[in-house]
């Protein structure tokens, strides 16, 4: 799959239009489904009410994230067909800054799907994808998401999710799990109930928690512990609505 885009990149929609090509060609590779779309344009909405950029509250809470990934016995980074389409490296990258498996987990899940998203990944660098065998299930929730690995989300005490449902979300939280949520939409439920919830684009959110990983690779615990009790996830989300009002106010000016 080429990431390439026939629009030059000094194009003021440039990001959007790659986005949305590799979404495309995420469903022609068989790795994310045509809803994917709908959810991929709904994020860039609030993305643009935003500016396009990563505010200092998302960049504190890629921070925070880091520190939780760093201090995590077993951090995961859960991969749907979106994430898979839009940032395979960047899933990689950060999973070997931190330390994290990588595993697929899908809302409409098929065998098909999981092996070839999880090709995708390995095409992209990662050397062990999770989520092929699927002999556990989160508690509480129905059909075929709630379907896990032992040895992976279902074991760990940090996992990132982003672009998820809310209900899989909630119930990660109700395993007492430390969810990290990407999610352009503050108001969403899976950015209510993480722990650490950041209100920005993947394509910028992953690249940063990796960049902070790589920056506090030599804190202490203490150190560590201490970013992490200093975020303020309340905050996080009221300074992002704040903005998105603000945006759309002038928007309309």
């Amino acid at each position: 799959m080429s990431d390439e885009v026939d629009v030059p990149a000094d194009h003021p929609r440039y990001q959007s239009l790659l986005t949305r090509h590799r979404i495309e060609a995420g469903v022609e590779k068989g790795i994310t489904s045509t809803q994917g779309l709908i959810a991929e344009g709904r994020g860039e909405a609030f993305d643009y009410l935003l500016g396009e950029e990563t505010t200092p509250s998302a960049d504190r809470a890629a921070r925070a994230a880091a520190a939780h990934f760093l201090l995590a016995a077993h951090p995961v980074i859960s991969v749907n067909g979106n994430v898979a389409a839009l940032v395979p490296e960047e899933v990689v990258e950060l999973a070997e800054a931190t330390g994290a498996d990588i595993e697929v987990n899908l809302f409409g899940r098929t065998e098909e799907r999981v092996r070839a998203i999880a090709e995708h990944l390995r095409e992209h660098g990662a050397e062990e994808v999770k989520g092929l065998t699927a002999d556990a299930r989160i508690p509480g929730l129905s059909h075929e998401r709630a379907k896990v690995d032992a040895d992976g989300i279902y074991d760990a005490d940090v996992v990132l999710v982003p672009l998820e449902d809310g209900d899989r979300a909630e119930a990660l939280g109700e395993m007492g799990k430390t969810e990290i949520v990407i999610d352009l939409n503050p108001l969403s439920r899976s950015a209510r109930v993480a722990a650490v919830p950041i209100v920005d684009n993947i394509l910028r959110a992953l690249p940063n928690v990796t960049r902070h990983a790589r920056d506090l690779a030599g804190a202490s615990d203490a150190e560590l512990a201490e970013i992490v009790e200093a975020f303020d996830p309340a905050a996080a989300l009221d300074d992002a609505e704040r903005r998105l009002r603000e945006g759309a106010v002038a928007e309309d000016e």
